[in-house]
């Protein structure tokens, strides 16, 4: 359970990294994070080491782009804008399995709370959930459109478990989202977020956004999906960073939160153990991490990162923050409030020196 209180984290440390992390886990009990990156590598970064320094993951690796990391008990699962899944020995920093997994460009990788099943989402617009141990699909679910309504391809950028891991939502460009059970794979319920999706049909007949993230809050009962709002300049991330929050039962919208102060994607979303908060990273050309209640939406912390966010992950006491992005990993603590000094008592003397 998380005691931290968001308005006191800080940054505590940044380490530069070649290319662009694009997506991080954390190995339970150690500060020793996974990144992949735009360089196509896979890395190991400690920091816990006096100067910490990236290590190369070793073998036959991914051929472009690693978008999406999960974890599972003893490995790691990559994916990547090949296609393709690899599972990696996460001690020994060598790959033990690869699957052709999807057709297009694979978005984004997780893994249920339990470390059982891997989630894949792509641009063919399918989520896919594998058996972690074996590496054997378990279903297939189809439920995003492939074309936009303005006759485009589309992209399915999102993907999130719920805590006790019966419960699957899926995130696309146009802001259409699914919610899944896991176990039959089949679709239960329908959101709709059109605000992050942007569509210019004069200057350059082209979109921009979508659902860059999803997250259940720890009752599993709201899913806040984030983005940008309505852009003015399509050629540019100039827009509120944005999160909606649904009740997915009665798919009744319960809060929105855009925010003018930190511009651009909301490229990840987390709610407190205790469901009070949630914090939101991502940014434009710069970065930005946002904490915020969850009741209400109002702002309660906010820093600007010193890149722009492409993903992050918490320690298990959600007391630790573990920012991936342009050339740097970055981590947020929350630093405790010394406690105040004892009162000397009525009848003490201060001793003279």
């Amino acid at each position: 359970m998380s005691t931290a209180d968001p308005t006191k984290f800080k940054i505590a440390k940044t380490v530069r990294v070649k290319g662009i992390a694009l997506c991080i886990t954390l190995l339970p009990g150690t500060q020793r994070l996974v990144f992949g990156s735009s360089d196509f590598n896979v890395y190991e970064l400690d920091l816990a080491a006096d100067k910490p320094q990236p290590v190369e993951f070793t073998g036959d690796g991914h051929q472009s782009y690693v978008t999406g990391i999960a974890r599972t008990a003893d490995q790691v699962v990559t994916g990547s804008y090949d296609g393709r899944l690899i599972w990696w020995d996460a001690q020994k920093r060598e790959p033990v399995r690869s699957i052709n997994a999807h057709d297009k460009w694979i978005r984004d990788v997780i893994s249920s709370p339990d470390g059982k099943v891997i989630a894949s989402v792509a641009d063919d617009m399918q989520c896919k959930l594998w058996d972690a141990a074996t590496g054997n699909l378990l279903h297939t679910l189809v439920g995003h459109l492939t074309m936009t309504p303005h006759h485009f391809p589309s992209m399915l950028y999102a993907v999130a478990f719920s805590r006790d891991g019966q419960l699957l939502a899926t995130g696309d460009k146009v802001g259409h989202i699914a919610v899944w059970d896991v176990a039959s794979g089949k679709k239960v319920s329908e959101l709709e977020a059109p605000v992050l999706y942007t569509w210019d049909p004069k200057q350059r007949r082209h979109s921009i956004g979508g659902i860059r993230s999803l997250a259940f809050s720890a009752d599993g009962k709201l899913i806040a999906a984030g983005g940008v709002g309505t852009i003015g300049n399509i050629d540019h991330l100039d827009g509120p960073s944005r999160v909606e929050i649904f009740d997915w039962a009665s798919k009744q919208r319960v809060q929105e939160i855009s925010d003018t102060k930190f511009k651009g994607l909301v490229e990840q979303i987390a709610f407190s153990s205790e469901g009070n908060w949630l914090v939101c990273a991502g940014g434009d050309n710069g970065g930005f991490a946002s904490f915020y209640d969850s009741q209400t939406g109002k702002v309660l912390h906010q820093d600007k990162m010193p890149m722009h966010v492409h993903k992050f992950v918490l320690n298990d006491t959600q007391d630790t923050l573990y920012a991936s992005g342009h050339e740097q990993i970055a981590m947020l603590e929350f630093k405790a409030d010394p406690p105040p000094s004892s009162p000397l008592p009525a009848d003490a003397t201060t001793p003279s020196n």
